[in-house]
């Protein structure tokens, strides 16, 4: 035995097994004798039962060294009574979440790497093409061609300006720093609000805003909820053709009050279906211009205002977005 304390209990243990068998032997030798035997028994049980002991705590020690570094792959969960398998049992969970905890960050890490390498091509694209342009309108006499360089750069400023402004939006919502304001609105002031932006797009796409709405009162934050509403409207109106339609319904059940925004555009594809609302994510029919983070954004906004967005399309037939605002939360 290397452990040092054991050793002492042991030898002190001995000592007075030794010391009260001799006295017992003087009086009795059978008795001396038997206390003896009875002092040689009990020792030798507790020496095999400190053995077992200190064997399944270092066994414990090993385990959570491994663990330590890194290695949650064992398993120590027993399912037999005492107080070691109690031990065992909970430190079996702690190391669960452990390993859970580590999945999640590992995948965290990941998910960062991939939405950095999102975010980096993205801004690449623009920063190139400004700064092919401003070197092409250095050299540049014709006014006309100038101008046209300048809208181009422009267009680009406006797209960066928006996806910086998305992103921080979304980053703000997964750190949990956004207070959102639980008010009541009406859902046809949300929506009136909503469409502002874009009237003068659908006007020169010659594009029909259709609504049809019954009113009705959502407990949320109202900017936050235009803000999720328009970028469902942004979606459908460029991919919808000229001469196309947009509508806007709204329909009231015992459970939830829904809002409809419909288009007859070019439609989702199956594939693309299940992924739409997934940040970055490019479909078939994206549009040039498309990011991939405005429909994600509308879907945390609404999500964490207990709302839920969902999506049917047929391709070719066009879109309908349904967002559900549920009356009690079960």
């Amino acid at each position: 035995m290397k452990n040092k304390e054991f050793k002492r209990y042991i030898i002190i243990m001995c000592a007075i097994a030794l010391a009260v068998s001799v006295i017992v032997f003087v009086i009795s030798k059978i008795c001396g004798a038997l206390c003896f035997m009875l002092s040689a028994m009990l020792i030798t049980l507790f020496v095999m039962h400190e053995k077992d002991r200190l064997q399944q705590t270092q066994m414990l020690n090993d385990y959570l060294s491994r663990v330590c570094a890194g290695d949650y792959s064992l398993d120590i969960s027993d399912n037999e009574e005492g107080e070691y398998s109690i031990l065992k049992n909970n430190i079996y969970k702690v190391v669960v979440m452990l390993r859970s905890t580590n999945e999640a960050l590992k995948n965290d890490q990941t998910a960062l790497t991939e939405f950095l390498a999102n975010i980096s091509h993205q801004l690449k694209t623009p920063l190139t093409s400004m700064m092919v342009m401003t070197d092409i309108i250095k050299d540049e006499e014709s006014k006309e061609k100038r101008e046209e360089f300048l809208t181009v750069i422009q267009n680009q400023l406006a797209k960066m300006k928006w996806l910086i402004s998305t992103l921080l939006k979304i980053s703000k919502l997964d750190a949990g720093t956004v207070e959102l304001v639980n008010a009541e609105f009406s859902i046809i002031k949300a929506v009136d609000e909503s469409l502002k932006p874009f009237m003068i797009t659908a006007d020169i796409k010659n594009i029909k805003i259709i609504k049809e709405l019954k009113d009705f009162t959502v407990n949320g934050d109202m900017n936050w909820t235009v803000e999720a509403i328009q970028n469902i409207i942004k979606n459908c109106l460029e991919h919808t053709k000229n001469g196309g339609k947009l509508n806007v319904t709204s329909h009231t059940t015992s459970i939830y009050d829904e809002l409809v925004i419909k288009d007859n555009g070019c439609g989702i594809t199956k594939k693309d279906l299940p992924h739409i609302f997934e940040r970055f994510y490019h479909g078939e029919n994206a549009s040039a211009d498309s990011v991939g983070i405005g429909l994600a954004l509308s879907k945390e906004i609404l999500s964490k205002q207990n709302a839920k967005i969902e999506v049917d399309s047929e391709e070719g037939i066009g879109s309908e977005f349904s967002i559900k605002f549920y009356k009690a939360i079960i």
